[in-house]
């Protein structure tokens, strides 16, 4: 297997910290790695992965907390101690960088500890790299090129989720539905590359008007979705304001007098996706009507 670059972060030395476990480690390490790598490979999520190693290397290294950070993010193992000194790896394969493996731990790590690590990461680095390829394939496919946002195919599983959980546990949120007024001039006034900045504009405005139990999506076009995680029309009613305030003190947007118009409903145990939607839509339709760059419950 090619070799794994390392980049340790040092600190002074108190000695060092070895498992009871390492001692029969150390006797059966040749086979510990092959089951390590059996195990790796029967998934593809990576935070099960990095738990599955984290098992294994614990008969080697004490340490409190383990992530690995990659250029997809930050994923780690569940209640990772993050505050303890950190030793970064960097895991590269065919001189492609996977990322950076960070254990956090209470002392530092010899050249023995170090050595028997690259075995474990030796095993690690081929499962790792189909993992990240199949998240950037699951993202490509619930993410929207253009804006990042989730996509219509991610909106029609999160909102059957939030369905099944109203009826099981009686708990209502809402569906906000929202168009760009005036966006079919700009792309024929201007061109497409002016119409995707104001898209990619409009996204930034959704993200920063919500709150995090809350989604944005966009379905294609200029229409967009919101699914609030509360059953009122006051919340409702203070995210529409927030957006169209935003879009109204947005450059962007004036320099191209682009407003939107904004429709909304309430969910019930009762109600299906196409019941919720339709509300929704009728909502949006209520704005339009009302001479647009406004919002309307239906």
């Amino acid at each position: 297997m090619e070799n794994v670059h390392i980049l340790t972060q040092r600190i002074s030395a108190r000695g060092e910290f070895l498992p009871f476990s390492a001692e029969h480690y150390r006797n059966n390490e040749p086979s510990a790695i092959h089951s390590l790598l059996e195990k790796l490979q029967t998934t593809l999520n990576l935070e099960e992965l990095l738990t599955i190693y984290a098992a294994h290397a614990k008969q080697i290294i004490n340490f409190s907390g383990l992530q690995f950070q990659s250029s997809l993010g930050v994923a780690q193992i569940a209640d990772s101690d993050n505050s303890k000194p950190p030793y970064s790896f960097d895991l590269d394969i065919n001189n492609e960088h996977l990322g950076q493996l960070i254990y956090f731990c209470q002392y530092p790590l010899s050249g023995n500890i170090e050595q028997k690590l690259v075995g474990l990461h030796n095993a690690l680095v081929y499962p790792l790299r189909n993992a990240l390829m199949y998240s950037r394939v699951l993202k490509l496919a619930t993410k929207d090129t253009l804006t990042g946002l989730n996509n219509r195919s991610q909106f029609n599983d999160i909102l059957a989720q939030k369905l099944e959980r109203c009826r099981r546990q009686h708990r209502p949120f809402s569906l906000m539905l929202l168009d760009l007024d005036n966006f079919k001039q700009v792309n024929d006034n201007y061109g497409h590359k002016i119409g995707d900045d104001v898209l990619q504009e409009f996204a930034n405005v959704l993200c920063s008007s919500i709150r995090a139990t809350d989604s944005v999506f966009r379905f294609g076009g200029d229409e967009f979705a919101v699914l609030i995680d509360d059953p009122e029309f006051t919340t409702n009613k203070v995210i529409a304001q927030r957006v169209m305030r935003l879009v109204a003190e947005s450059n962007l947007m004036k320099q191209y007098q682009v407003t939107t118009s904004i429709g909304f409903t309430l969910t019930s145990s009762q109600d299906c996706e196409n019941d919720i939607f339709a509300r929704a839509d009728k909502g949006l339709y209520k704005a339009k009507a009302a001479g647009r760059n406004c919002a309307r419950a239906y």
